[in-house]
């Protein structure tokens, strides 16, 4: 009869373990800029101001993989990347990566861009070939480590943000 208790203890144990460990999240977000060792330690310092969260980046495959105890967790640490400057695709419809840049859809002739990740020359050149794309624009002012930079000509201020999020990073409007 003992053995049978402890049988049964054990079992149960068992099945709360393996409940607690389906309850993890993970989500893998792609075509991240990712161009160097900064890019890495930039993610993992943005993800590691979540509690619960951690990141997994690839710099050659340009992903990033987070995972924590759920959902909420792991979206907090997509928000927190956001905010830190980077853009990717999220491979769960439920963890969302915000496109919220403040652009209203409107030419303009100038536009301050604040919170871009520009920490070396491959980022301010991805940053450059993605402004560059957008019909219109003539100049831009990133450099490296800039917090903030402006976009010069006649162009439409939302067709920045999507062609930045193309290259892998995001940022918002500055005042």
């Amino acid at each position: 009869m003992m053995m049978k208790t402890g049988l049964l203890a054990l079992v149960a144990t068992f099945a709360m373990v393996l409940s607690g460990q389906s309850a993890e999240t993970t989500v893998k977000l792609s075509d991240v800029h990712l161009c160097c060792q900064s890019c890495v330690k930039g993610v993992n310092a943005a993800v590691g101001k979540v509690e619960g969260a951690t990141a997994t980046a690839d710099k050659d495959a340009g992903t990033v993989t987070l995972s924590g105890p759920d959902a909420a967790t792991v979206q907090k640490a997509a928000n927190a990347l956001v905010k830190a400057g980077y853009f990717g695709k999220s491979s769960d419809d439920k963890i969302k990566i915000s496109e919220r840049s403040g652009a209203k859809g409107k030419n303009v002739q100038t536009l301050k861009v604040d919170g871009v990740h520009l920490c070396c020359g491959k980022c301010v050149k991805a940053v450059d070939e993605a402004v560059k794309s957008v019909s219109g624009v003539k100049a831009h002012t990133a450099e490296k480590n800039a917090e903030s930079f402006e976009v010069t000509g006649d162009f439409n201020d939302k067709e920045v943000f999507t062609a930045l999020h193309k290259a892998g990073l995001t940022g918002r409007v500055g005042k």
